[in-house]
């Protein structure tokens, strides 16, 4: 009884930071004529509503798609529409088609926040809670302590609440997806899945770990048996549940591909603005998208993602175990993020949500990787407006971390859960032993970076020549950062004490 307590506690503290974060300005605020990511939701709004299925993804002189065309999948369009029938009964020229194009007022705004907040209170934060529940071998007060941080984590509180987006929703269904499948709730943790992706098609970021686990499991128990059975089972579930959102849009197979045109547009290029992945960092000394063509270009990434994921994902599939996928969400979403075709900055939350279901197996690093990912998102942060919002987010984060788990205190192989990597390298180099010394000067040289970075950039102006300086430093430093983070995730993957036999089981 009294951890529902505090966990009500920790609840009414994480909505009280995201209400108030919400208070402060959002993308697009107040410039014509594309405004932002919160005209787009408002926008998307309107078509849903004003015009029939069939032309929500078509070009039209209602539908401009050059102007925040939908290109989300189905399950964002529906939501959306359920939203302008809302709007409809409180003010109607909210959600008017084409006179309410960049419609702005404190109601509206207020509205369009509530929307957020319920999504939230709804889909990801009862899953953020079930899931620290249900964490074993720790006590209450670390569930509780894991809950607070998970939901104080910055960067999609300032994303969501802060820019304006609805990551919660994609990220609390893939999260309930975690819950079913670690707990042999395989059917319902494969809709859920399912569902995110129906809502984002980024969450494929997390596709192969779900499939790779869940084929595992059927291997596990015999392809001749349960398992098959199982294997079909899952097979009917996944298919059902994208019949079921893609139903209106199977009348026509015309329809159905301009679906899939919108939430895959290959024209756009190989990254969008200033994203802290390897091909934005590499364009400052080689210009790829400018020297290769684009199916090169599509060919080079999907190469460099395939095999970045793949040790992680064979050892998933021969050794399937809870524990070996939440670290494999991490590995593979971090593949995805850094060598991928076509990534946003904004995707760096798909490798944060299960960063932090590792929180408290290593929360210095889970920590650490937090941070930047979060500081990765400066540039569009700042852009909007949201510096102060940023700073003390980040700051309530850090120090609920700091207070809760001894991230600056314990520094050692067990802690970093590099041991068995160590008793690996120490057979040849018997006197490696200095390894959690280096990744304590790693960190604190990442951290001098970023805060010196946050004050160039926040109190100089860059030169004129070089208006994307600082911009571009810092998505550098983060890339740097996050290549440093996907090899040792990996590291720990495929050095997990031969498949956990020799550790406790978290769960």
């Amino acid at each position: 009884m009294e951890q529902w307590s505090w966990m009500t506690v920790v609840v009414l503290i994480g909505l009280t930071v995201r209400w108030t974060v919400s208070l402060n300005s959002y993308s697009g605020a107040g410039k014509p004529p594309m405004f932002g990511d919160y005209e787009a939701q408002r926008h998307w709004q309107e078509i849903t509503f004003n015009l029939p299925i069939k032309q929500w993804y078509f070009n039209s002189s209602d539908n401009n798609l050059l102007y925040w065309g939908l290109d989300y999948p189905p399950l964002t369009a529906y939501h959306s529409l359920l939203c302008a029938y809302v709007a409809k009964l409180i003010n109607p020229d909210w959600i008017a088609l084409h006179t309410s194009r960049g419609y702005e007022s404190q109601a509206h705004k207020l509205f369009m926040r509530t929307t957020v907040f319920i999504a939230d209170l709804l889909i990801y934060i009862p899953a953020v809670i079930l899931y620290c529940c249900c964490l074993k071998a720790i006590s209450t007060k670390k569930k509780i302590a894991n809950a607070l941080c998970i939901l104080l984590y910055p960067g999609l509180i300032l994303i969501d609440y802060g820019h304006f987006q609805y990551n919660s929703v994609s990220l609390g269904f893939a999260l309930w997806g975690v819950l079913g499948v670690s707990y042999d709730w395989d059917l319902l943790g494969s809709l859920a899945f399912c569902l995110a992706i129906n809502y984002k098609q980024m969450e494929l970021y997390h596709s192969l770990p779900f499939f790779c686990f869940l084929l595992g499991k059927c291997l596990k128990k015999g392809l001749k048996g349960k398992g098959f059975r199982l294997l079909v089972k899952l097979a009917c579930t996944v298919v059902a549940s994208f019949i079921l959102c893609w139903l209106p849009f199977f009348t026509e197979r015309e329809q159905a591909l301009q679906v899939l045109r919108r939430l895959f547009p290959v024209d756009r290029g190989l990254f969008e603005d200033k994203v802290a992945n390897i091909w934005c960092s590499l364009s400052v000394f080689l210009k790829i998208k400018d020297i290769l063509p684009r199916h090169t270009q599509i060919i080079i990434s999907f190469c460099f993602t395939f095999l970045s994921l793949l040790p992680a994902c064979i050892k998933l599939i021969l050794h399937p175990s809870p524990r070996g996928f939440r670290f494999t969400l991490v590995s593979c979403a971090l593949s995805f993020f850094l060598f991928s075709f076509q990534v946003h900055e904004k995707s760096v939350l798909l490798v944060s949500l299960p960063v932090c279901l590792v929180l408290n197996e290593i929360p210095f690093m889970s920590t650490w990787f937090l941070l930047v990912s979060t500081f990765s998102m400066l540039p569009l942060l700042l852009k909007d407006e949201l510096l102060m919002p940023s700073f003390v987010t980040v700051m309530a984060f850090l120090i609920a971390c700091a207070t809760f788990f001894p991230i600056f205190e314990k520094m050692s192989e067990e802690e970093l859960q590099l041991k068995s990597f160590s008793i690996s390298i120490r057979k040849y180099l018997p006197r490696f032993t200095f390894l959690p010394r280096i990744i304590q000067h790693l960190f604190l040289t990442s951290v001098i970076f970023m805060v010196l970075l946050t004050l160039m950039i926040v109190t100089l102006d860059p030169p004129q020549k070089l208006p994307d300086l600082f911009s571009v430093l810092v998505c550098f430093v983060s890339c740097l950062n996050f290549l440093f983070f996907l090899v040792y995730f990996n590291i720990i993957i495929i050095w997990d004490s031969k498949n956990g036999r020799n550790r406790k089981k978290i769960n």
